[in-house]
């Protein structure tokens, strides 16, 4: 497994947003013009993201992203920029629940243990803010995220 740096300098209130894909800087400029976008009803909220790209998180997994980003207890989802989004016209990221299995007590987890929500789905760019924000004030969970965008029928979150 890759070992990936430390991510730092990232505000609590920052969606991060990982680069593991360098294979085409067009898209990546429509990726990033997109999450720099405000956003709510009438875009009444300025975006707030953290980007990490650097080209030592080219081609990681999302379990050494996952590996990376768990030692930041005030993070909830992390959003890649993978080889997908990149090729796709709705430039769709996916999203990972930072969440760590291993923490589930058997005695009052077993529900969780033996039918596992899904940990992953992909969004448009627009929605890395619904989705951050609503994780990070516990307003919503990744399963309902993870739902709404198996209801799509590209399996992609579109924003609420």
């Amino acid at each position: 497994m890759k070992v990936l740096p430390e991510i730092v300098g990232r505000d609590e209130f920052d969606a991060l947003v990982v680069r593991t894909d360098y294979g085409d800087e067009a898209a990546w400029r429509a990726v990033t013009t997109e999450l720099a976008q405000p956003w709510g009803d009438d875009g009444e909220y300025e975006s707030s993201v953290h980007i990490v790209d650097d080209p030592v998180w080219s081609g990681a997994t999302p379990d050494e992203v996952l590996e990376a980003v768990r030692k930041d207890e005030n993070l909830s989802v992390v959003f890649l920029a993978d080889p997908v989004t990149m090729g796709s016209a709705h430039r769709a990221l996916l999203a990972l629940d930072v969440f760590d299995e291993e923490d589930l007590d058997p005695v009052y987890d077993q529900d969780l243990i033996d039918a596992p929500p899904s940990r992953e789905f992909r969004t448009v760019p627009v929605g890395v803010h619904d989705i951050h924000a609503n994780l990070a004030i516990a307003n919503m969970d990744f399963a309902e995220f993870a739902e709404s965008a198996s209801a799509d029928p590209e399996c992609v979150y579109r924003s609420l």
